[in-house]
């Protein structure tokens, strides 16, 4: 599946980077190519300073090569090769009425030294990560994340947020880094399912991707907003600092493949506070918003 999957976030990266730009109306993607030393690279394309997008990552990556000794300790295999590829993205806006919003779908193959396929699978999904609570919106993500997982198993939406839910919570600050979306990996070929039914699944989310997020922001980005709002904006991407560094696999997978640093931590917003044991006001909208991360919702009932 590696040939197709590849050609298949080359052409979606093109999608999603000219339909940002359209929206965003002021600043455009800079590319970045890049090699990988010990085998393949990837293409990094980056926005930022724009009228919607603070900074935002849409980044494609194919890197193959010897499996590093951790990753083999992680698997528990010895000697082998493998191949991964996925897109990756993180979008920050301005307006704090818009969420941060996170998506990645991705392919990887295992091999032996003789170059026989071990393993391989699919993984990914999309999240989102509001300062500011509107259930609509909330509600229209969630929709078109089950929307798009009914076409092919009405059991995938539930398991799928279920996993978002529980991956995305920062442990150390019992608390969820927003209000979820879909979580899946290792979705490998079972008796059930084809690989090409792995391949249409995965694709068919990215595709639904635009349809998710893009009506959001149409809506809020112009959303009059305060200092104090922006201020409460960029405390909370501090914990979304903190779940990338601390918990993410995908960071920390990365940086035990010999990734590329830049792009590892593109998804790092460009300007977070920490305060000192912060607290919002009670009955606000901020601890509106702490209350729902600190006991995750189903959104569509």
């Amino acid at each position: 599946m590696k040939d197709p999957f590849y050609s298949y976030i080359q052409t979606l990266q093109d999608t999603i980077c000219t339909a940002l730009e359209a929206i965003d109306g002021k600043a455009t993607f800079k590319e970045d190519l890049w090699e990988r030393p010990e085998g393949g690279g990837g293409r990094t394309r980056v926005i930022e300073n724009g009228a919607v997008f603070e900074k935002g990552g849409v980044n494609i990556s194919a890197v193959h090569g010897a499996l590093p000794k951790a990753m083999q300790d992680y698997f528990k295999v010895t000697e082998s090769n493998f191949f991964a590829c996925g897109l990756s993205l993180v979008l920050h806006p301005n307006n704090p009425f818009i969420p941060t919003v996170h998506a990645n779908w991705r392919y990887f193959e295992m091999y032996d030294l003789e170059g026989n396929i071990i393993k391989s699978w699919f993984g990914g999904g999309q999240d989102l990560t509001p300062y500011y609570l509107f259930e609509e919106d909330a509600i229209h993500f969630h929709s078109v994340c089950k929307n798009a997982c009914d076409i092919h198993d009405p059991e995938f939406y539930p398991t799928h947020k279920k996993r978002c839910d529980e991956y995305f919570w920062n442990a150390h600050r019992n608390e969820a880094r927003g209000i979820g979306g879909l979580f899946f990996d290792h979705l490998q070929e079972t008796d059930d399912y084809t690989m090409q039914d792995r391949y249409n699944f995965v694709t068919e989310i990215g595709n639904s991707f635009l349809n998710s997020y893009v009506p959001i922001v149409q809506k809020r980005k112009d959303t009059e907003y305060t200092k104090q709002q922006k201020d409460w904006q960029e405390i909370r991407r501090g914990r979304y600092v903190e779940f990338n560094l601390i918990h993410d696999k995908g960071t920390l997978f990365g940086l035990k493949t010999n990734g590329r640093i830049e792009s590892i931590l593109m998804s790092l917003p460009p300007k977070v506070q920490w305060h000192y044991n912060h607290e919002p006001e009670k009955n606000s909208e901020e601890e509106k918003l702490l209350n729902v991360l600190k006991n995750p919702k189903n959104w569509l009932k």
